[in-house]
């Protein structure tokens, strides 16, 4: 086996292992425990994490940070995920920033010079924008993280109305409009709630509460899971061709939109009561493309909200 062959594969067995003895590899590959020792030094080189104890019941151990095997990329593959990653730099907050900022540093550290030159000109000429939004959200790997885990975490969360303290189990985290959201079990609510990450002040693991079985909900079937008993509205709303457009800029809203033959078309379906503030905002920003007919107070506050502004310009003059 040549050494090349004999250092990727013994890559790929170390990160299987995790902790191993020089012994136990020198036997696996047939040679002797000096080359073995030489050939763990490259990997170290080259960014293998190794640590190594001594003693008689001494080893090698891979840290936490695994490194993967290479893997060859076409000159297009290398490009489309340059660019991928490249359009996250618009978020304030990642849940792996330092990871993204090294991803695309190494992809162009290694591409060679014409392809470099490409990417510098695919820069000015092709991006992914989206709002950009000045507002902390420190919490998002940890919040990530603990969805995997299936953990609770004790949170300080504050709103407009009130500041409150609540443990929460995490089901996941999205970016929409430039905001982080985190649906979670809310276990002072005992329901399922969406939380806007910028609006945790404050976010431990450190709490006694036992964490439910959620390994079945995930972010495209939360909402299914929350109580009916909550106050749920029937909401219809007449869109134009372009308000068909915005609504389905929303993947929730998706599934309650109708389109018509011609392009226009609507949206139906029933909605928390408590989410009528958001929703006046919302088709407000619609100017014409939008026709809110059910419910009554839906069209009622945005009646109130429009007439405030009315006034407020009217004095304005």
């Amino acid at each position: 086996m040549s050494k090349a062959k004999r250092l990727m594969e013994l890559m790929m067995v170390v990160n299987r292992k995790r902790r191993f003895t020089v012994k136990e590899l020198a036997q696996e590959f047939g040679v002797s425990s000096r080359t073995i020792l030489r050939d763990l030094q490259e990997l170290s080189e080259l960014g293998v994490p190794l640590y190594s104890e001594v003693g008689p019941h001494g080893g090698y151990e891979v840290l936490n940070e695994r490194v993967l095997p290479p893997i060859a990329f076409a000159e297009e593959e290398a490009v489309a995920i340059f660019f991928t990653v490249h359009a996250l730099r618009h978020f304030s907050s990642l849940p792996f920033q330092a990871e993204s900022s090294s991803v695309n540093h190494k992809f162009y550290s290694y591409m060679p010079e014409d392809v470099k030159e490409r990417i510098d000109q695919l820069k000015n000429r092709f991006d992914f924008e989206i709002p950009m939004r000045p507002l902390a959200t420190p919490y998002l790997a940890i919040l990530l993280q603990t969805a995997i885990k299936q953990q609770v975490l004790s949170i300080e969360y504050e709103t407009s109305r009130e500041k409150t303290r609540r443990e929460i189990q995490p089901i996941g985290v999205y970016a929409r409009d430039g905001f982080w959201y985190c649906p979670s079990y809310c276990f002072l609510r005992e329901d399922m709630r969406l939380f806007r990450c910028d609006r945790m002040t404050f976010v431990t693991e450190e709490t006694a509460r036992k964490p439910l079985n959620l390994r079945h909900v995930h972010l495209k079937n939360w909402q299914s899971y929350m109580k009916q008993e909550r106050n749920f509205l029937q909401f219809h709303v007449e869109l134009t061709k372009d308000g068909i457009q915005r609504c389905f800029a929303e993947q929730w809203l998706k599934p309650h939109l109708h389109i018509r033959t011609d392009g226009s078309g609507w949206l139906e379906g029933s909605f928390p009561e408590s989410e009528i503030p958001y929703f006046a905002q919302y088709f407000i920003g619609f100017a014409q493309d939008a026709t809110v007919k059910q419910p009554v107070q839906l069209v009622s506050l945005i009646k109130n909200i429009l007439t405030q502004l009315l006034t407020a310009y009217h004095h304005s003059r």
